[in-house]
């Protein structure tokens, strides 16, 4: 078992508490996030605490590079790149915002280098170009879905924190390559370190200078998961996240509502306004994160058709009570106005 990965942990978390105390003021000056039509905070706090979790897990991770083979060293520089082109974007746009076309151009430049540089086949039947294509549209709409579910305290620790932990759990166990549990490890201890800031009620947010380029880390990590056989683990592991977007997505353009602007009506918003605290929907959702954890480890330690089909399926099914749970009231609760 290597102990890299287990070292980054705590390192990431320090580096990533360290320069939020350093930036705090700065961003107090600069970077208020003031209440809109998405948010769910009624006063003006200061976001941009991405920058120290995205830089703690590029540095950790950078720190450990000299024990990876060549290959994977070239892949994590390309992420490294594409990650920092993700920070610059989402940090400009925190400050004056980009129009959707800039912001969704600049996207796709980083994850489409990205998957360029992914060695290896997931649809092997497909023509590559259009296994690519797929590939870089997923990982657009990842970025994106982590930006969007980006919108209450704590909301993303539930979701990175299960995820990258049961990644690190995976390569410690020999699952999967060096690189990209160091990687996770780095990601897991960044956002341990900005935890204690953002909790109900947040004194900081992570920004569109981190939502952005933890969803493109993350979609990474969970496609070279995919890779390595476990496309249904990759599955599991975000499906929160997953249904919740792109239910969502799908009931406003049903709607003829404007896709791209701000609202309050992903399953995690609607309960709040039904009634539910910030804690009792974080919980919630890591309550089922951590469950989708166990079956995803499942299908990686029994990769059998019956445990992968039951997992998926037992999966949906949390995740479909989660969010029923999330869109209806409360007997008794008087929902927001």
């Amino acid at each position: 078992m290597p102990l890299a990965p287990l070292l980054a942990i705590p390192l990431a978390a320090a580096a990533s508490a360290g320069l939020i105390l350093l930036l705090r003021p700065l961003l107090q000056r600069y970077a208020l996030a003031r209440p809109n039509a998405r948010s769910s905070h009624s006063v003006p706090t200061p976001q941009g605490g991405g920058i120290a979790v995205v830089a703690a897990s590029i540095a950790v991770a950078g720190l450990f590079s000299g024990i990876l083979p060549g290959g994977e060293t070239r892949e994590l520089t390309v992420l490294a790149l594409a990650t920092l082109l993700l920070a610059v974007t989402g940090a400009v746009d925190d400050i004056r915002p980009l129009s959707a076309a800039l912001r969704l151009a600049l996207q796709a430049l980083a994850v489409t280098a990205l998957i360029l540089a992914i060695d290896g086949r997931l649809l092997p039947d497909l023509p590559l170009w259009l296994e690519r294509a797929l590939a870089v549209i997923a990982g657009l709409w990842f970025v994106n879905l982590v930006n969007f579910m980006d919108g209450l305290d704590w909301m993303t620790v539930c979701e990175i924190v299960p995820i990258t932990g049961a990644l690190v759990l995976f390569g410690q166990s020999g699952g999967w390559p060096l690189g990209p549990t160091l990687v996770a490890a780095g990601l897991l201890g960044a956002m341990l370190g900005f935890a204690p800031f953002n909790r109900p009620v947040a004194r900081l947010f992570l920004g569109d200078v981190g939502s952005l380029p933890i969803g493109l880390i993350t979609a990474w990590l969970l496609y070279r998961l995919a890779l390595e056989g476990g496309l249904a683990a990759a599955i599991l592991l975000p499906l929160v996240y997953i249904a919740d977007a792109t239910l969502t997505l799908i009931r406003r353009a049903l709607r003829r509502e404007p896709v791209w602007q701000a609202h309050r009506s992903h399953f995690y918003q609607r309960a709040t306004l039904n009634g539910l605290s910030v804690g009792a929907v974080v919980g919630r959702v890591f309550a089922v994160n951590a469950g989708l954890a166990l079956l995803a480890a499942a299908t990686l330690l029994w990769p059998l058709w019956p445990v992968t089909l039951g997992a998926l399926l037992l999966g949906a099914a949390l995740v479909a009570i989660l969010l029923r749970r999330f869109g209806r009231a409360p007997r008794g609760a008087v929902p927001a106005a």
